[in-house]
């Protein structure tokens, strides 16, 4: 490990390198095509797959075939030998100017948790996850969402569903992250993405390190075809997130440290994306 941290580290130190890195951070546990990448970052092709191979080189990335495609995902195993090695070897044992200020367990009580889900327009996906933990949990979760770019109104699709599912649909509205970053914001346990796009753009940095994870999955406001076709498609993304939501829902938080439960929601972002 020792022998290679000189070059991951270098690997790292070029801008734009390092910012394919963060981003597929931000996607962790997806596997995104260099084509995605090099459009969320506004480079060429051939610029981003060079970027890739030096990262994949050093072993920060790991790449997959699927199909006529390569996929690309941050090597999480390697990612955290990394900073294992920088956090102990290189401090010897002196955490008082080395530890990380978020690995220990979060101060989880009987208080209700704060959870944000955020995707680009709020008119839909988060609308549907805010919706649905609200009325399986909502005695121990505060659900909130919140888009990148918020649409005026939220979609009639998605406003059909959930009341066709016996959601109370009187307090919704599209909310602008800002709303939860300023000094009278809630301080937030969890944000979840839920789209690729949110995901892919810089969040504010949050107050208090919540634990956050990426449950991306395809936009139904995009589904083209008749009113049923479109129709369907709501109603797919919505059980896709209400499998999500109530595996969310069933973690015994207060018990379960902060690697517990980061683990434990990043396994709930690879459930597929497939509505029942």
């Amino acid at each position: 490990m020792e022998k290679e941290i000189p070059e991951q580290l270098t690997a790292l130190g070029h801008p734009q390198r390092l910012a394919v890195f963060r981003l597929l951070m931000r996607r962790y546990p997806d596997r995104v095509p260099a084509g995605e990448l090099a459009a969320a970052l506004g480079v060429k092709a051939s610029t981003m797959s060079s970027y890739l191979a030096a990262l994949h080189r050093v072993g920060l990335v790991a790449q997959a075939r699927a199909g006529t495609s390569i996929l690309y995902a941050v090597h999480m195993a390697n990612v955290q030998g990394v900073f294992q090695y920088l956090l102990g070897d290189c401090c010897r044992g002196r955490p008082g100017l080395c530890a990380s200020p978020i690995t220990g367990g979060l101060p989880m009580t009987d208080r209700k948790y704060n959870v944000l889900f955020i995707c680009t327009g709020n008119s839909a996906r988060s609308i549907f996850a805010e919706s649905l933990l609200r009325k399986a949990a909502g005695d121990r979760f505060n659900a909130y969402s919140a888009g990148m770019k918020p649409y005026s109104e939220l979609n009639p699709f998605a406003l059909r569903v959930l009341r066709d599912k016996g959601h109370d649909i009187s307090g919704l509205r599209s909310k602008n992250i800002s709303e939860f970053s300023g000094p009278d914001a809630p301080e937030l346990d969890f944000v979840f993405t839920v789209c690729n796009q949110a995901a892919n753009e810089e969040c504010p940095a949050w107050d208090g390190q919540p634990i956050s994870s990426h449950w991306g999955m395809p936009d139904p406001v995009k589904a083209g075809g008749t009113d049923a076709e479109k129709a369907l498609a709501f109603q797919q993304a919505y059980g896709a997130l209400k499998h999500r939501i109530e595996a969310f829902a069933a973690l015994p938080v207060a018990s379960l440290d902060r690697i517990a439960l980061q683990s434990a929601v990043d396994e709930i972002g690879r459930t597929p994306a497939e509505g029942l």
